[in-house]
């Protein structure tokens, strides 16, 4: 690759580092950050930077965060704490993630075509939606797959077989569903004939998938068993929905479009690349992941505001691009007859090839530009690019005030918008996850429905809890907010906590 090539993509990749930075950093010092999921993984994360199991007051008490989700990579991230020991270093780790993908995906786009359209889907991938809603949810062990599933694609078009196995069969510590993942990598291999590698990430993939949801979840979870099957428009139980998928397809096949926010998904994903993708068979790679979205009973999960879109990015831009390469490399662009003037035919194709290869991912920058500047509820750096969060308002104010007032190493309740910036220096759950003899602080937003976690309790119902636990009000209603205490010992837990 040439220098100004490289210089080229350096100059892309760090202008969306820093803007994808900026607006993380803002939403943490906004207090728009939250203590889903922020919080819970900077407790893990940094429990295992103290050498400690990841034990998440946010979710429980001695909650392990194994039993909840398959996640083990999301360790990787402990030394980030050795640092600088706070969570906005997850923030910074995760973007590093996101934008190293564009480094695979540009050399994929460079070896079918050239250095300009290479150039255009890295821009088109960092400015695109998903990056963004991921940014916007502050972080998500998904991250971690998002360059893994990239290097896959590009291991494959090497012919580099071994190394996409490799790279396929370390998505499984991401989450426990990539397990599912693995069995279309394994298509992919088949379609190219890697049959070795295809029945090998076959077997990985299956056993992955039990070992992970039927063996390490239900281990560490309280409940004893993984508690999140949620496809009940399929089958009460997983052999429930497999046989429907199997035996009655076109009732599976219905429930994927049956609410306008599915509709709304697909287009997103598929409209910009010109339907593209659903002709490639990389887009094989993506459709686990997001067809067990859309099956999902959870109407949030179908929204294009969450962080599982993310990873489906760089594989909807690859298998696009994967089309187009195939379809003019192969001559079908070309018009059945034949003038006597071949060299003509050279040249036609060679526009064609240019145009179509800067066209499609030229679509997805010009509407990611458009989207960036006027719809915030896809696009979210929209507010940072338009300069609607650089001040900081009243309420984050307080939210500041409300937080100062909590003393290190204490055991603490507060609204999920304060809990990521307490995780730091004391013990902090959400309303209701910590045991009540050792609670001495409570924040509590009374502008909010409900005060976050699996079982939330509204405001009345904290404020009644703290009224029948004996606390008494520090500040009131500034803001919305509210800090009570009562004068107890301080529990050993709380102290210990933080220490290694």
């Amino acid at each position: 690759m040439p220098t100004r090539h490289k210089v080229h993509l350096a100059l892309v990749m760090g202008a969306f580092g820093l803007l994808a930075a900026a607006h993380s950093l803002l939403r943490f010092r906004n207090f728009e950050a939250k203590g889903y999921d922020l919080g819970i993984f900077d407790q893990a994360v940094r429990q295992y930077s103290l050498l400690k199991p990841p034990m998440v007051p946010v979710k429980g008490e001695d909650f392990h965060l194994l039993g909840d989700h398959f996640h083990p990579i999301i360790a990787a991230f402990a030394p980030l704490y050795w640092i600088w020991d706070d969570p906005r270093m997850l923030n910074m780790g995760m973007i590093a993630l996101l934008v190293s993908t564009a480094l695979p995906v540009y050399l994929v786009v460079r070896g079918w075509f050239s250095h300009g359209p290479a150039l255009l889907s890295a821009t088109a991938l960092l400015l695109w939606w998903p990056f963004q809603a991921l940014v916007n949810w502050d972080f998500h062990e998904i991250a971690f797959g998002v360059p893994l599933i990239a290097w896959v694609i590009w291991a494959i078009e090497r012919k580099r077989y071994w190394l996409a196995f490799a790279l396929s069969a370390s998505l499984l510590l991401v989450r426990e569903d990539m397990g599912a993942t693995l069995l279309a990598i394994a298509v992919v291999f088949a379609v190219r004939r890697a049959w070795l590698q295809a029945s090998l990430t076959a077997v990985l993939g299956v056993a992955g998938l039990w070992i992970a949801v039927g063996v390490v979840i239900p281990y560490f979870a309280p409940a004893g068993e993984f508690q999140y099957w949620e496809y009940t428009s399929l089958g009460a139980t997983a052999s429930a929905a497999a046989l429907t998928v199997l035996t009655r397809p076109w009732e599976a096949l219905v429930v994927l479009f049956d609410h306008p926010l599915k509709v709304g998904l697909w287009l997103l994903h598929f409209l910009p690349l010109w339907f593209a993708p659903l002709l490639s068979p990389y887009v094989l790679i993506g459709l686990p992941i997001l067809l067990s979205r859309l099956w999902n009973d959870r109407l949030n999960v179908w929204a294009p505001v969450y962080q599982y879109d993310a990873i489906l990015a760089p594989v909807f831009l690859l298998a696009a691009g994967d089309v187009i390469r195939r379809l003019v490399h192969h001559g079908r662009l070309i018009p059945r007859w034949r003038p006597r003037h071949r060299p003509a035919i050279s040249e036609v194709l060679s526009r064609r090839r240019r145009r179509l290869a800067l066209a499609l991912p030229a679509t997805v920058v010009l509407l990611g530009v458009i989207g960036s500047l006027v719809f915030p509820q896809v696009f979210p750096y929209q507010r940072t690019l338009t300069a609607q969060n650089w001040s900081m308002s009243e309420r984050a104010e307080a939210h500041q005030r409300a937080v100062d007032l909590i003393p290190d190493g204490v055991c603490v309740e507060a609204a999920d918008t304060a809990v990521p910036h307490l995780v730091d220096r004391t013990y902090v759950g959400l309303h209701g996850t910590t045991a009540e003899e050792d609670l001495a602080w409570l924040i509590i937003d009374d502008r909010v429905e409900e005060l976050g976690g699996t079982d939330p309790l509204t405001p009345e119902e904290a404020f009644a809890r703290a009224e029948r636990l004996g606390f008494e009000t520090v500040t009131a209603d500034d803001e919305g907010l509210w800090v009570l205490h009562r004068d107890i010992p301080t529990a050993q837990k709380c102290r210990d906590y933080l220490t290694r």
